[in-house]
């Protein structure tokens, strides 16, 4: 039962403590059977004092090499850091024996990530990459759509976040340096590409437009990403930070039917408000914000699939205790790194790059 701690529960090292670890990991690893909260690694006091309160009989230390200092003290370490010390921090797990959980994006290019990877496959250590919105109930519904065949042949793919924040929070993602692996292409592009890439195959050509448009941003805040997939679909992508009145969330249109769908995932904002994934209704989307599938004039409300993120521990716990695959295959995140790279190149010179 989720939140009842066993002898044989996977222990996990959380390194950051931050919105990712509070928001995301936190809950998600207190909700799922198998699985438990055995270290926090955090420096600031007052995030000690929460983790302690959220995950009871947590040791909370102040810095990795603490970590590293005691591996056996934990089954596999999750990196929810700022996005610059992705690599260095999965590199000492992987060097320590231990399996690791990155948030996405894995790495600042395609280069490091498949270095990565392949560092883990010759240590034979498990890595996987924290893709939650694969677990989003629409695209969940676009999945089951597509399967159903209820669209006919895919030909074009639409999605968007769009958020309205006319004021720079100052944090990390807003800085510019390259290592940073800052902006909005790095942030919610690694899961609007990761969603197209798994829906419709790899790349074959990129464009992209990565705009700053507030005072004092050094990094992209209005983009948008336009991908030519080897299976003759295309993704236009787009996420913007400024805009005021948001479009559709997702448009599906098939030679046969299309299907859209306003709003955002639910479950975001069920977990900052407290709620316990994988509980009655969870990831359930009110019914008013079903989506439309059909042709014309001709449509049907279809029910957005549940979201449920719960099952990226599930698939971890899967991975570490039957030898399951693990719940992102980190060579995703290198394919969607590529694309990311691309799309900086494409930006940069206002032209189509093509993939290999």
């Amino acid at each position: 039962m989720a939140g009842e701690s066993r002898a044989d529960d996977v222990r996990v090292g959380l390194i950051g403590y931050g919105f990712a670890g509070v928001v995301f990991h936190g809950p998600l690893i207190e909700a799922t059977p198998g699985i438990r909260m055995a270290v926090v690694v955090t420096s600031d006091a007052g995030r000690a004092e929460q983790a302690r309160q959220a995950h009871p009989g947590v040791r909370v230390v102040a810095s990795a090499d603490e970590l590293w200092a005691r591996p056996d003290d934990v089954d596999v370490v999750v990196v929810a850091t700022a996005n610059r010390a992705h690599v260095s921090l999965a590199r000492a797990a992987i060097a320590a024996g231990l399996p690791v959980v990155v948030e996405k994006p894995m790495a600042a290019t395609a280069d490091e990530a498949r270095a990565l990877v392949a560092e883990a496959r010759a240590r034979g250590v498990l890595l996987t990459v924290f893709q939650n919105r694969r677990w989003d109930g629409d695209f969940l519904t676009v999945t089951r759509l597509l399967a159903e065949g209820r669209l006919g042949r895919p030909l074009r793919f639409e999605s968007r976040f769009d958020r309205w924040r006319l004021h720079p929070k100052g944090g990390w993602r807003d800085r510019g340096g390259a290592d940073e692996a800052g902006g909005l292409l790095y942030d919610i592009g690694s899961h609007l590409i990761d969603q197209a890439l798994q829906l419709f195959g790899p790349a074959a050509h990129v464009y992209a437009e990565l705009d700053q448009r507030r005072p004092g941003v050094e990094v992209d805040d209005d983009v948008c990403v336009a991908i030519t997939h080897r299976s003759g679909v295309r993704s236009q992508l787009y996420m913007s930070v400024v805009n005021a009145q948001p479009g559709l969330r997702m448009r599906v249109l098939g030679s046969e039917a299309a299907y859209v769908k306003d709003g955002l995932d639910v479950q975001e904002n069920a977990l900052k408000a407290g709620g316990v994934p994988g509980s009655a209704g969870w990831g359930e989307e009110p019914s008013d914000r079903w989506g439309l599938v059909g042709a014309a004039d001709v449509v049907d409300r279809v029910r957005t699939e549940p979201g449920a993120y719960q099952r990226f521990y599930e698939g971890l716990v899967a991975a570490l205790r039957r030898g399951a695959p693990p719940p992102v295959d980190p060579n995703d995140a290198v394919a969607a790194l590529e694309v990311i790279d691309a799309a900086r190149v494409s930006a940069r010179e206002a032209s189509v790059v093509t993939l290999a």
